[in-house]
């Protein structure tokens, strides 16, 4: 769970001690306790962990980053929906007011949640990033640039690349256009369930549908997972090998100003020593510096992998594991 959350019903921006506050002097707590009174220690247990669970659901906000987004410093200690009326703090409170709508009394922004002026808290954050999206009960995508009656394949949202793992780590998400109405005016509680949005989604992201719904993190068919980030970009350079520690499962040091190149390396290294998957290893492009094996550019993974491992596909044997397909990195 995120160290900070927005209260939507009042637009404070509450910390951890800060939420358990207001749960232990909230009515559902209250209830809480008189229920444990009435029961025995595994039923306490149970409804302990299901008051937790309902109380503290939190939504998500997914979104291409714009000028004026407001950050922790800018929020802490304000209401924002008593903020300025910029582009990023208008948009911040538009998304409130829909997980407020939508029921929800938590809810969590990557622009203001997170003290990027701690080393460590945005370490921590980036290595809990996945889990965060895919913990929360709902995901609101902001398509900011298009229109009500437009098709979202064109989207920038859809060329940045933090939100990939934002749309593979959600397991319900909503997609709303630039007037904040619902994308296509769709009523489904989950635009991951409605077959037209899933087949949208796969021709703007090259992704199969069961990857959309259904996504494991870690290094299987690690290949094809670099292929879907090649033609994302970042505003900060590291960020492109960064934003998918998610989607690996990897947990690697967060080192700013290494350069993406580096960045991208160490990521790289890493895969084939967790997982001696050298498909990697096929790219088309300029080598890196970092090692020469590995390309120095995300995009040199954007033409399809020689082998793609077909769905209901017989895993390797024992010995076929041990072949050439299966490589550490220090044999490079």
């Amino acid at each position: 769970m995120p160290t900070r959350l927005l209260h939507t019903h009042t637009g404070v921006l509450c910390s951890r001690h800060a939420q358990l506050t207001r749960f232990m002097n909230s009515q559902q707590y209250k209830q809480l306790v008189s229920l444990c009174t009435k029961c025995d220690p595994d039923q306490r247990m149970e409804l302990v962990h299901a008051a937790i669970l309902k109380y503290f659901q939190y939504i998500t906000l997914s979104h291409r980053w714009g000028e004026d987004e407001p950050s922790l410093r800018d929020i802490e200690g304000h209401l924002i929906y008593d903020m300025s009326a910029k582009e990023g703090f208008k948009k911040l409170q538009a998304f409130c007011l829909v997980a407020c709508e939508r029921g929800f009394l938590w809810a969590w922004s990557d622009t203001c949640c997170i003290d990027k002026d701690s080393n460590a808290e945005l370490q921590e954050a980036i290595g809990s990033m996945f889990a965060w999206y895919r913990q929360s009960s709902l995901t609101i995508v902001y398509l900011s640039d298009v229109p009500d009656t437009g098709s979202f394949g064109s989207s920038e949202w859809f060329r940045r690349g933090w939100t990939l793992q934002e749309l593979l780590a959600s397991q319900s998400i909503l997609f709303y256009t630039q007037p904040w109405s619902l994308y296509k005016n769709l009523t489904s509680s989950n635009h991951k369930t409605d077959i037209a949005v899933l087949e949208e989604l796969e021709r703007a992201t090259g992704i199969e549908s069961r990857f959309l719904t259904h996504f494991a993190p870690g290094t299987d068919d690690a290949r094809s997972r670099l292929q879907w980030a090649s033609l994302r970009r970042t505003t900060r350079p590291e960020d492109i090998a960064y934003s998918l520690f998610g989607i690996f499962n990897l947990h690697l040091p967060v080192l700013y100003g290494e350069s993406a190149e580096n960045a991208l390396g160490r990521l790289l290294a890493e895969i084939i020593s967790q997982s001696g998957d050298i498909s990697v290893l096929d790219w088309v492009g300029e080598a890196s510096r970092f090692h020469s094996c590995f390309p120095a550019l995300i995009n040199s993974f954007q033409t399809l992998p020689l082998l793609r491992p077909q769905p209901g596909a017989e895993e390797p044997s024992a010995a076929t594991s041990q072949g050439p397909s299966l490589i550490s990195f220090e044999a490079l």
